[in-house]
């Protein structure tokens, strides 16, 4: 969708233009991870969907940009499923 991928440098461990990204929820890092972490993310041009999955329960929140504006989505329990628009995919929490 977006070219080529791009690394920050030869380890090929630092993706420079990601569409998505899932951050796993711990007690330690949730504030952060919601707040100044999504701030800088959003600034990545590629980036078109941000995933928060929690650790102690059935849930996820996807962030998912269009536009200027950003959408939440909320998904929760065993038979829930979330899409992926940005990968033409669908994550399932089982």
């Amino acid at each position: 969708m977006y070219g080529t991928s791009q690394f920050e440098d030869l380890q090929v461990d630092a993706l420079l233009n990601p569409t998505v990204l899932i951050q796993v929820l711990s007690p330690s890092t949730e504030a952060y991870d919601r707040g100044g972490k999504f701030s800088h993310y959003r600034k990545i041009e590629t980036l078109r969907e941000y995933l928060l999955v929690a650790q102690d329960q059935l849930t996820i929140e996807r962030y998912m940009c269009q536009g200027d504006v950003w959408i939440l989505t909320e998904t929760a329990g065993l038979e829930a499923s979330m899409p992926l628009a940005s990968l033409d995919c669908v994550l399932n929490e089982l």
